[in-house]
């Protein structure tokens, strides 16, 4: 009889053991190789305010030139900006139709790759849009790892955009990016040989 209670209680604490466990996050691994670029999103699923803000958050941890910070980000998240802005990214309108935020990204210019407002070398502001896009990959990682999928497009209407979000005459557009779930799993894409991109000496 002893034994038999000691086995029950060693199950017990063994389950509740199991359902106090929090879900395993995904590994930085799994977050690469599972991030794709999606043109097809659920409709069924939303994403809330609260879920945006902790995303955005990773962005403030990406590097930047002098730690200037130039990235800016307009978040669509009411139905009316929504719409507006799927009119504003041309070929793409269809493909992120059903994507419950879209993102714009910007970055001010004369702050990454100037000291003392002198350019400081020959890609000027060139370094502005390099430190928004390492703010940008941070955001998709960070997306991925939350579950979510993204979308990056460069078609987009610069000049509607800066009127529809007010967005000052300092920051360039730079791209417009869709999150939410996939409805599909997308196919994996071939990539080149790692030879063709990296020397080494």
């Amino acid at each position: 009889m002893k034994k038999r209670i000691l086995l029950c209680a060693a199950f017990a604490m063994l389950t509740l053991a199991g359902w106090s466990q929090a879900p395993a996050s995904p590994s930085f691994d799994d977050v690469l190789t599972s991030r794709r670029s999606i043109r097809n999103y659920d409709a069924s699923k939303k994403i809330s305010e609260a879920e945006v803000r902790e995303l955005m958050k990773a962005t403030q941890e990406a590097p930047s030139w002098a730690n200037q910070q130039p990235s800016k980000y307009y978040v669509a998240i009411s139905p009316e900006k929504l719409a507006a802005v799927q009119d504003l990214v041309g070929g793409n309108k269809d493909r992120i139709k059903n994507a419950p935020v879209l993102i714009v990204s910007t970055f001010e210019r004369g702050k990454s790759g100037f000291f003392q407002g002198h350019q400081t070398n020959e890609v000027g502001e060139g370094w502005g849009a390099y430190d928004n896009g390492l703010s940008n990959c941070y955001l998709i990682m960070k997306a991925r790892a939350m579950g979510f999928d993204t979308l990056i497009m460069g078609m987009r209407d610069a000049d509607a955009l800066r009127v529809l979000f007010d967005i000052p005459e300092n920051e360039t557009v730079m791209a417009v990016i869709a999150l939410g779930y996939r409805a599909e799993e997308p196919r994996h894409p071939v990539h080149k040989a790692l030879d063709n991109v990296v020397k080494f000496f």
